[in-house]
């Protein structure tokens, strides 16, 4: 009994350490953080590491190349937060090569502030 309680914990602990995003969800974050619109650009090399964190590339249909970071609610956090714990934004570096993100509109508040 003892060893059958410590195998399901040792599954649970072991479970609750995978990120519990989906592709979509990383997808949407990742266009906020660039600025390139749904549909114009791939997510690569998605590598999951410790504490939820997701690291990937995301490579425009226009030549841009980035590379991002998120923290993902892991299964442990979702059931221990009662599914209350979000997932962050993406954080997003252009790669040099890559093209340089749109330049934003520039409109009045823009120009107020010197951006343009």
């Amino acid at each position: 009994m003892k060893t059958a309680l410590s195998c399901l914990a040792f599954a649970a602990i072991s479970v609750g350490c995978a990120a519990v995003i989906t592709p979509g969800g990383i997808e949407q974050r990742a266009s906020q953080a660039t600025g390139l619109p749904l549909g114009s650009f791939t997510v690569a090399d998605r590598v999951e590491g410790d504490a939820g964190r997701i690291d990937f590339t995301v490579n425009g249909k226009s030549g841009a190349t980035y590379r991002c970071y998120m923290y993902s609610a892991t299964t442990f956090q979702r059931a221990m937060s009662f599914g209350q714990t979000p997932h962050s934004d993406a954080i997003c570096t252009v790669m040099k090569g890559g093209a340089a993100p749109a330049k934003p509109v520039c409109d009045a508040l823009s120009k107020a502030a010197g951006k343009c």
